[in-house]
């Protein structure tokens, strides 16, 4: 958060004051990063789902602070960009990171409690959900470091439902934070799934 409000007051300083300020983030909160703004009510969030170039949503988060002009331009900027948007609140987690986070912690106590391996699990949801991708595949795409973060912020703000399982402690740990590391849930190699890393099944809690 530091660092975002650093550079929002960066970019106002070297800007006129109806330049809109946005800021791409997936949970932290826009009605934070603007307060240290002298015209916050031009800041908004524009979430990005990765890999951009591939993921046709986004979604604009409306801070607290954040005025109707500010979100009609958040609203016609996505749509020049040829991607759908969804509206929301500044809320912990929005909407989409709320959800994702989850799926994505349910999964993984799955695999800790032994229901089913992280392929299994990934295929029920991509095929029987028809999701682009299971919930521990792009787990570790976005990488286990940042949904360990995300999920600690959710429970903190939102309550004990999103307590991070061990299993994902212990692999950020070990530095096993997913595709960008070569292991996390799965193996990697040269960008490719090439199996699951060690057992599942292993925890109770």
């Amino acid at each position: 958060m530091d660092l975002k409000q650093d550079v929002f007051a960066d970019v106002e300083a070297t800007t006129d004051e109806e330049t809109v300020i946005a800021s791409n983030t997936s949970s932290l909160s826009v009605t934070e990063m603007a307060s240290v703004l002298d015209h916050p009510e031009r800041a908004i969030g524009l979430h990005f789902f990765n890999p951009p170039h591939l993921m046709d949503l986004v979604e604009i988060v409306v801070a607290e602070q954040t005025d109707e002009r500010t979100e009609t331009f958040a609203v016609d900027y996505v749509k020049k960009l040829d991607k759908a948007d969804v509206i929301v609140r500044d809320t912990a987690g929005f909407a989409s990171s709320r959800l994702g986070i989850a799926l994505g912690l349910e999964a993984i106590r799955m695999v800790d409690h032994g229901v089913a391996s992280p392929a299994d699990i990934d295929t029920s949801m991509s095929i029987g959900y028809a999701h682009p991708m299971g919930p521990l595949e792009l787990t570790d795409h976005v990488g286990l470091d940042v949904r360990l973060q995300i999920a600690e912020y959710l429970r903190k703000e939102l309550g004990e439902r999103f307590k991070p399982p061990q299993s994902l402690r212990r692999k950020v740990r070990a530095g096993k934070l997913g595709k960008k590391t070569g292991e996390g849930y799965y193996v990697w190699e040269d960008g490719n799934r090439v199996g699951m890393s060690g057992e599942w099944g292993e925890d109770d809690e």
